[in-house]
């Protein structure tokens, strides 16, 4: 198994887009939250934004959907062109439905889970799943400080990903930098997402460089 890291455009120079696109061109993904102010209570890009960046972009989008109703909204963002998009737990209204809705249409399902919520709910339907996403902070704000506290969820993950044979990913996101990145992967997270890590280095690149060796160095399945 592999690290793949996917930098968040949340911490990302909205005028500076497509530049700052480009800065990451050595990352796996590109990590895109949308949020609707009242799933969370920020408020930051919809469907015209993402359009564009799957244009521009040669990564696969990974869209985060911290908004209600993901039901209605999830399979339009696998139109516009999303390699993958996460829903949270209590969102949705018929997750495994959704999930085999974004498979059918090529789009990964992904869900995820907030540092509140325990994961074992999933276990049942995590075969319906390509990827769950562990919110090392809660969502709605970048740049808050790592919760080491969910490592003890992603192990659960991984040993039951690992009991049942299933190829499902974990991504962690929320305070990842080099710092921590041992952290997440040495717990069983193979997929990870960093925004003011990369986005606020001097050079975005190389910050990605570094996540990644420290991550493969620690990471075991």
């Amino acid at each position: 198994m592999t690290i793949q890291i996917a930098p968040s455009i949340l911490s990302a120079d909205f005028c500076n887009l497509e530049r700052d696109l480009k800065a990451i061109s050595n990352a796996d993904l590109v990590h895109v939250d949308v949020m609707d102010h009242h799933f969370v209570p920020n408020l930051t890009l919809g469907e015209p934004i993402v359009a564009r960046i799957c244009q521009v972009t040669d990564l696969p989008v990974d869209v985060h959907l911290m908004i209600e109703d993901p039901d209605r909204w999830a399979p339009e963002y696998a139109k516009l062109g999303a390699a993958s998009v996460s829903f949270h737990m209590g969102a949705a209204h018929a997750p495994v439905r959704l999930a085999r809705q974004l498979r059918d249409m090529g789009c990964k399902a992904c869900f995820a889970v907030r540092p509140a919520e325990p994961v074992e709910p999933i276990f049942d339907i995590l075969d319906e799943f390509d990827m769950v996403l562990i919110m090392t902070v809660e969502p709605g704000f970048g740049g808050q400080k790592f919760l080491d506290n969910q490592m003890a969820k992603v192990r659960r993950l991984r040993d039951e990903i690992t009991r049942r044979g299933l190829n499902t990913k974990i991504q962690v996101d929320g305070g990842v930098s080099p710092k921590t990145a041992h952290i997440v992967a040495e717990a069983g997270a193979d997929v990870l997402v960093a925004g003011s890590a990369v986005y606020g280095a001097e050079n975005p690149a190389e910050a990605i460089d570094s996540i990644r060796e420290k991550a493969e160095a620690a990471f075991k399945a």
